[in-house]
């Protein structure tokens, strides 16, 4: 069986040097192998071709078979790094946090230790008929995410 060790040694072998990085690498029953790079300065095609290519050039299908998936994380898959968080400012995202919560809004700022999201909620407002948009920025320390998705709104 291929392990996630091998195709691991292969991709790094491959962006060595580069601002390519890798996310995440499973290596499934029936030797279906996914590997999720990302670039700073964001992905093209051609580097998840180079990386397929490389990994290709290196495993031997007549020896054993494989199935292999060179891909961006996307934007349905959890950001695994903290590295993802610094290139992913400005944009939307909705965190579960440890304690059961949500929160949603604008990812605007991010560290070593925490992230800043920038939300508008309409609540009760003291002295005020209704509910107002309330905005404010919430530091969010690492250690209480649970796991955090870009999103996308079509409106």
């Amino acid at each position: 069986m291929i392990t996630k060790e091998q195709v691991a040694a292969l991709v790094e072998e491959k962006i060595a040097g580069t601002d390519l990085f890798v996310v995440e690498i499973n290596v499934k029953l029936g030797n279906k192998i996914e590997v999720f790079i990302d670039r700073d300065s964001g992905l093209a095609l051609e580097d998840c071709l180079k990386v397929s290519r490389h990994i290709e050039g290196n495993l031997d299908r007549e020896v054993e078979d494989y199935s292999l998936d060179v891909s961006s994380p996307g934007v349905g898959r959890p950001l695994k790094l903290k590295r993802q968080y610094f290139k992913n400012i400005g944009r939307n995202v909705e965190i579960k946090l440890q304690d059961g919560s949500k929160l949603e809004g604008t990812l605007t700022a991010a560290d070593e230790e925490k992230i800043v999201v920038h939300t508008r909620t309409k609540e009760e407002v003291e002295g005020k008929k209704g509910k107002k948009w309330v905005e404010r920025d919430t530091e969010v320390p690492f250690d209480t995410i649970s796991e955090t998705k870009i999103t996308i709104s079509f409106k």
